[in-house]
């Protein structure tokens, strides 16, 4: 049919023919289709019929678990029956909702308490909650704190669980929100807490990527290495950024979308911003040579600029540790995350 199969995503099969662009989607028995016409998606369709047994579900309402509801020239992702169904998993259904899904104590230990007495329980919710950040970013590093101790888990665990799932009692009605932008490029934030594990003293990092005002990426996740300072943690938290952007651009190109201007990255550290751009090799970093060459050849082509952002306005904290009420609600915010009967706009913090 002319589709071609994308190089950054199996899923993805992109059509250019003239005028007409199409983009499909496919996971199993499950489509999604974007088409540059009707006139394109009704004859696309139609030649899917003769092959398959199809049923056309018309304009996109529910997909993979995730509802989208449309108001004027926004769309908003929700999993709120998946939330209600982890909750009464729990048996929580009655339970008082949090302000902030972690507290702002230090990390747990794997040896912090007793043993849970149902661990099963435990990793099926576990796991039930990292689907549910699909749409809710604002729980991705709980949901990564509880999931390093699945192996074990101890009381003190199963009850940083039960706090997620009091603070999605909540929120239920939470879901990310998209929309036109007048901006096409990237803009990130990273950040990393440095020796922020008790058991390994390894570090954890977090990033988030913007499309326009559009959050598109995010992620939190223990570093492979110990770090020897902050400013090495922060810098390989600045790599892990870089290499998702790097995917973003040829994935942007390959939907006839090439990015024409330099993805701004947003850093807190100072140390780990000269990095980047300082040549010169230092004692302290050099058993760090091939993240600095991948991230400084970035800089050096113009694809990437790495500037400095103060620790308040700086977004990837969210990602990284717990936060005060607050701030995090103002983070939170900044994700573009709302109920689904809220109209309010959050405003850019870039």
């Amino acid at each position: 049919m002319g589709f071609r199969n994308s190089r950054c995503d199996a899923s993805l099969f992109t059509y250019k023919q003239g005028p007409d662009t199409a983009y499909l989607l496919l996971y199993v028995d499950d489509i999604l289709l974007v088409t540059s016409s009707d006139a394109l998606r009704h004859r696309l369709l139609a030649t899917l019929s003769t092959e398959f047994a199809m049923k056309d579900l018309g304009p996109l309402s529910y997909f993979l678990g995730i509802s989208v509801s449309r108001n004027k020239n926004t769309m908003l992702l929700s999993q709120q029956s998946y939330a209600t169904d982890i909750i009464t998993r729990a048996g929580m259904q009655s339970c008082n909702s949090v302000a902030t899904p972690v507290d702002t104590n230090a990390k747990l230990s794997t040896l912090s308490s007793d043993p849970f007495h149902d661990p099963t329980l435990y990793r099926s919710l576990a796991g039930a909650l990292q689907y549910l950040t699909f749409t809710r970013p604002d729980i991705t590093y709980a949901v990564q704190q509880i999931c390093m101790h699945m192996h074990a888990p101890c009381v003190d665990h199963w009850n940083a669980l039960k706090r997620i799932i009091r603070y999605i009692k909540g929120t239920s009605s939470f879901g990310l929100t998209l929309g036109p932008s007048p901006s096409t490029s990237l803009v990130a934030y990273t950040d990393a807490d440095w020796a922020g594990c008790p058991d390994t003293r390894r570090s954890t990092s977090g990033y988030c990527v913007y499309f326009g005002d559009n959050l598109i990426s995010w992620s939190s996740k223990r570093q492979a290495t110990v770090s020897r300072s902050s400013a090495e943690a922060e810098y390989r938290g600045v790599a892990n950024v870089v290499a998702e952007i790097c995917w973003l651009h040829n994935l942007l190109l390959e939907l006839s979308l090439p990015l024409t201007r330099a993805t701004m990255v947003y850093c807190d550290n100072v140390s780990a911003i000269y990095l980047s751009g300082n040549p010169v090799q230092h004692q302290r970093t050099k058993h760090i040579e091939l993240d600095i060459h991948f991230v400084r050849e970035q800089v050096q082509r113009g694809h990437v600029r790495i500037l400095h952002v103060p620790s308040r306005y700086h977004i990837a904290d969210i990602f990284t540790k717990g936060l005060p009420r607050i701030l995090f609600e103002d983070f939170r915010a900044s994700l573009r995350l709302r109920g689904c009967n809220s109209d309010h706009d959050y405003r850019d913090y870039y």
